[in-house]
C-alpha cells in the first residue's frame, strides 16, 4: 500500500470531501461551496484539495459542459482498508470482550427482576 495514501487523508479538509462524495456524485461548485463555509477556504484553496485527492486516485471527474463531477475512486480505499485489516484484531477482540461484559450484564439484571425481592 502506498503510505503516501494517510498523508492524503490526514487533511481534514480532504477527509470533508470524501464524505461529501461518499452520497454520489456531486459538482465541484457545490463540494466548494460547503467546503468553504465549514473551513472557511478560499475555492483555490478548495480546487488543490480536490486536485490532490484525484492526482492520488482517491476521486474521479467527469466534464458535463462546464461542470466537473466528482465521485469517488474505492480502489484506494479498499487497499487502505486491506493495509488496516492486519491491526483490526486489536480492537475486535476487544468490541467482543466488551460484547460478552454487555451480554452478561444483561443476564444478572434480568435475573435480579425475576428473583422476587426478599420481604422479610
Amino acid at each position: 500500500m502506498d503510505v503516501h495514501a494517510f498523508d492524503v487523508l490526514g487533511d481534514p479538509v480532504r477527509r470533508r470531501i470524501l464524505e461529501l462524495l461518499s452520497d454520489g456524485e456531486r459538482a465541484a461548485g457545490e463540494i466548494g461551496a460547503i467546503v468553504q463555509e465549514e473551513f472557511g477556504i478560499s475555492q483555490p484553496g478548495v480546487s488543490q484539495h480536490l486536485r490532490v485527492l484525484r492526482d492520488h486516485g482517491f476521486t474521479k471527474v467527469r466534464a458535463e459542459g462546464t461542470r466537473r463531477l466528482y465521485t469517488v475512486d474505492p480502489a484506494p480505499l479498499r487497499e487502505i482498508d486491506r493495509w488496516l485489516d492486519r491491526y483490526r484484531g486489536f480492537w475486535t477482540q476487544r468490541l467482543d470482550a466488551l460484547g460478552t461484559e454487555l451480554a452478561r450484564g444483561r443476564r444478572e439484571r434480568r435475573r435480579a427482576e425475576d428473583t422476587p425481592a426478599d420481604h422479610s
